[in-house]
């Protein structure tokens, strides 16, 4: 069976470097733009040109949560329609209430602007942070989301399988489940044959602080590393060996 395999990438160098080791698409964030935590216009117009992986792009506001005013959507919404005007093939984005529920209204909106495109509606980790997974899945296949990307939401490596098992095992025919986000060579067949999903998301990031390990600061799907440890550039040689781990 052939696994999809999508790569986080914060630069047009990294989407170069994900395609060159063998990603099947890669999810491109982490810049600065029109005020918002979304990929530049001039990253995705220069990966589209050179690179034939599909790329989604991010979706965020300034903060670092997941629950927006309504200016801030407004802005977020612009800025969406920028990327798929400029070539993006999906979006991902995330929209919670304070009471880490998901904003219907905001993720319908959302959804229905890519689908104007025609287009991939991708929630983000912010579906890692309700708290009643079973319902926010249904809604969110009620709006219009065609994949997800989760860890599971649990607090250890065990629970967040046993809820990524649970989640492909119920919903995987009618949404399109990616488990992310620290899945590295090292993890990635177990948790292919634990959870039966079928496609994995991964940063397959090299470490400033030690450039020789890739999942010792970051465990399977929870981000342990404390803000110093920043990851650096996506490294082709790891992107390879994740796809190889994954046949």
């Amino acid at each position: 069976m052939g696994y999809k395999l999508e790569i986080c990438c914060g630069s047009y160098e990294d989407v170069c470097a994900a395609q060159r080791g063998g990603a099947d698409r890669a999810e491109l964030n982490s810049a600065l733009h029109m005020g918002g935590l979304t990929p530049s216009l001039a990253s995705l117009t220069m990966a589209k040109r050179d690179c034939q992986i599909p790329i989604i792009a991010m979706v965020r506001g300034r903060g670092a949560g997941f629950c927006y005013n309504e200016t801030e959507k407004k802005v977020m919404l612009e800025d969406a329609a920028l990327l798929l005007e400029h070539g993006a093939d999906g979006l991902a984005f995330g929209y919670l209430k304070e009471d880490a529920t998901i904003d219907e209204e905001a993720v319908r909106i959302m959804c229905d602007l890519i689908h104007s495109y025609g287009k991939c509606a991708v929630f983000h980790r912010a579906f890692d942070c309700v708290k009643d997974m079973d319902g926010a899945m249904e809604k969110l296949i009620s709006l219009g989301v065609d994949r997800v990307l989760t860890s599971g939401g649990q607090p250890n490596v065990e629970k967040g399988s046993e809820m990524l098992a649970h989640l492909q095992k119920t919903y995987g025919s009618q949404m399109e489940i990616l488990a992310g986000c620290g899945v590295n060579e090292m993890n990635a067949k177990d948790l292919i044959e634990i959870t039966k999903v079928q496609q994995l998301h991964s940063s397959c990031k090299v470490w400033k602080n030690d450039p020789t390990t890739i999942g010792k600061q970051v465990s399977y799907a929870y981000a342990a590393a404390p803000h110093e440890m920043a990851y650096d550039v996506v490294s082709e040689e790891r992107v390879r060996a994740l796809r190889k781990a994954m046949m």
